[in-house]
């Protein structure tokens, strides 16, 4: 595995395993069930996605420099997407979304997007 690849998961897989403890303790302390609404899993898949669109976006820096940024926003909507088939329909269940379940996505959503836009930054400031 490339450096750079390595060093963004290791990063990622950090960032957010302290984003998870946070998460989980501001739920504990707001006494809300801390493992419900899929956060293992959402936490999980936005890691995996981030690899893996880093990693597409590191396969093509080199040829590509120039749609990179396209590639990116893809990646995003990818992640939406999984969300609308994974999340939403489990989260809708009861007839609406509640603040629990859109930051369980949305959190390490939005800490995974925070690093990939750096990492994508320093790629394209090369």
């Amino acid at each position: 595995m490339n450096k750079t690849v390595l060093g963004f998961s290791l990063k990622l897989l950090f960032t957010l395993i302290i984003t998870f403890c946070v998460h989980i303790t501001i739920l504990n302390y707001f006494k809300n069930p801390l493992f419900e609404n899929r956060i293992i899993l959402a936490y999980s898949l936005n890691y995996i996605l981030a690899i893996v669109i880093f990693i597409g976006l590191f396969i093509l820096q080199k040829k590509y420099l120039h749609i990179l940024g396209f590639v990116f926003m893809g990646g995003s909507m990818l992640k939406f997407t999984i969300f609308f088939i994974f999340f939403y329909p489990f989260f809708k269940q009861d007839g609406e979304l509640n603040l629990l379940e859109a930051t369980s996505f949305l959190v390490p959503y939005l800490t995974s997007l925070l690093i990939e836009t750096i990492y994508l930054s320093k790629m394209l400031n090369k």
